[in-house]
């Protein structure tokens, strides 16, 4: 899931990442599937990481328009905060003011971007993992630093405000590792479908990108 808004985002350049060393095998999911057909939604947890990947690099494309299409020095920075994503296991939601055709254009560059190992693009900083690790984390270190310390008010004000802050600099490149290795995967296995202007079950508007698994 990419959010609609964030915190300064020039910290993470496309190049940033570098997936060489572990990167995704074009059959490693499907051969996943048919050595445990047993497990109950792997086939839905595989496509919804892949679908997620999509998601993120659909969302980078259309900044990169976007910036291009700007002249100014401020329209340099490549995230555009406007477009937000919502991934689901048959598709996601792209949410913010986008023509459709430039939708369909996005969507099948970030594909081909993606498949040909531009496996950056997979990653997003205003992802949501990123905002669950950072509560999870928090979370910890907090519970942590109280079993630790006295248990006097000054001193657990004073860790709790360590937990936070210790968390808020370990949380950004924790959260990049936990998108890379588990929330997203390269859509090795997608074929899209269809995108249609619709809403989500909460009610906004967005444009829903549906995708095919294939082998």
């Amino acid at each position: 899931m990419t959010t609609s808004a964030s915190a300064n985002t020039n910290k993470y350049p496309l190049d940033f990442f570098n997936f060489d060393s572990l990167a995704s095998q074009p059959i490693q999911d499907a051969d996943l599937i048919k050595q445990l057909p047993f497990i109950p939604g792997l086939k839905e947890f595989l496509m919804l990481r892949q679908i997620h990947a999509l998601e993120h690099a659909t969302v980078w494309i259309l900044s990169e328009s976007k910036s291009a299409a700007l002249s100014t020095a401020k329209a340099r920075q490549v995230d555009n905060e406007l477009l937000g994503g919502l991934s689901t296991d048959q598709g996601f939601y792209l949410y913010g003011q986008v023509d459709k055709t430039e939708l369909q254009r996005a969507v099948r560059i970030a594909l081909q971007r993606l498949t040909s190992g531009e496996w950056g693009l997979a990653v997003h900083p205003r992802c949501g993992t990123n905002l669950s690790v950072t509560m999870l984390l928090t979370f910890g270190l907090a519970v942590g630093f109280h079993l630790l310390l006295p248990r006097g008010p000054i001193e657990q004000i004073v860790g709790l405000g360590a937990a936070a802050m210790t968390a808020a600099q370990l949380a950004p490149d924790l959260g990049i590792l936990a998108q890379q290795y588990v929330t997203t995967a390269i859509p090795f296995n997608l074929a899209i479908e269809d995108i249609t202007v619709t809403r989500d079950v909460w009610g906004r508007s967005a444009h829903f990108v549906q995708v095919q698994w294939r082998e």
